[in-house]
């Protein structure tokens, strides 16, 4: 706890009874006798908090009888966690279509919007001066998303057409949905395949139509779905696991060691000032793009077939390029 929440504590107990013994402030603030005595004489003396010491009552109170300046806390500031979910909650509401839940949603709005502006900002200040940014979100279909949302909580089966980019081809699949999971500002289905005998994860954007059936889903447990889809990396999971080993260059470990890129993974640093990382992953695809990203800066040093793979593709990049610049020299200063 910062001091500027400590003192909206402060104000908040005293306020809230009569008197506040100094030991209900000590347990209260978690902090020692001399740095409450250091709050109280700064609340006193630079924000002109009428605070006194009853001795009669043998707590701490507010004055109210003083003629002193009018007493008032500077604005508290949201922390990280808080401003990310107080302005992606208000930016989903503002995307949703009038509808059914417009009575209930526009209250919600307004509620989210007099908390932005709690501290001592007006919304639009907030919305402009703090910005949340998605990148590479993919359309889904509002329609889709309806009949899916519902088919999840009423726990009926569904006959979706997919459009797998892989092949290029449209499929229909009888899936019993099981939850809808949002992932890099994607929306994602995870659902019992009956085509497949096998547990999916649909992207949305790739479902073209979906169509509500009779016969319930087929239940799973929310361990069965983890052992599946949560043990390796990225939203390509899958229960068999394979640990990749990665090297990052000193320069670039210093951003890659306060990144989590998986739940279970396993780091340290090495003698040369790398940074080893080791993560569980069960299928190269999503993993694969991620390494990529980061170039020259990262060498897979295990499992082999890993290793190959990114080469091959570093290789692709390279013809590629080389090709390029005969059909396309550079043009001269």
């Amino acid at each position: 706890m910062n001091r500027s929440e400590r003192f909206y504590l402060i104000e908040r107990l005293l306020g809230a009874r009569r008197s506040t013994p100094r030991s209900v402030l000590l347990d209260e603030l978690g902090v020692s006798w001399a740095t409450l005595k250091r709050d109280l004489d700064y609340l006193r003396s630079r924000l002109n908090a009428p605070i006194v010491f009853d001795r009669a009552l043998g707590g701490y109170r507010f004055d109210r009888q003083t003629s002193a300046p009018a007493f008032e806390l500077p604005g508290l500031w949201f922390n990280a966690s808080e401003a990310h979910a107080l302005l992606t909650l208000h930016g989903l509401l503002a995307e949703i279509q009038p509808g059914l839940l417009s009575a209930h949603i526009e209250p919600l709005k307004l509620r989210l919007g007099a908390i932005l502006a709690s501290a001592g900002h007006t919304q639009d200040d907030v919305k402009n001066r703090i910005r949340m940014l998605t990148m590479a979100a993919r359309h889904a279909s509002p329609a889709s998303f309806e009949v899916i949302a519902h088919a999840v909580l009423a726990r009926r089966q569904l006959l979706i057409s997919h459009y797998n980019r892989a092949s290029d081809a449209l499929v229909e699949r009888t899936v019993s949905p099981q939850r809808l999971v949002y992932y890099r500002d994607n929306w994602y289905l995870d659902a019992w395949c009956h085509s497949r005998n096998a547990i999916r994860s649909f992207a949305l954007d790739a479902i073209r139509a979906a169509q509500p059936v009779t016969e319930p889903a087929l239940e799973l447990e929310d361990s069965a779905l983890d052992a599946e889809l949560g043990s390796g990396y990225g939203i390509f999971s899958g229960a068999a696991v394979q640990w990749a080993q990665l090297k990052f260059s000193a320069g670039r470990a210093r951003w890659v060691a306060q990144e989590r890129w998986h739940k279970d993974q396993r780091s340290h640093w090495l003698e040369s000032g790398e940074y080893l990382l080791e993560l569980p992953y069960s299928d190269t695809r999503e993993l694969l793009m991620d390494i990529l990203r980061h170039g020259g800066e990262v060498e897979v040093l295990a499992p082999r077939a890993l290793r190959q793979a990114v080469q091959a593709e570093l290789e692709r990049a390279l013809t590629r390029y080389m090709k390029g610049a005969f059909k396309h020299p550079a043009t001269p200063a």
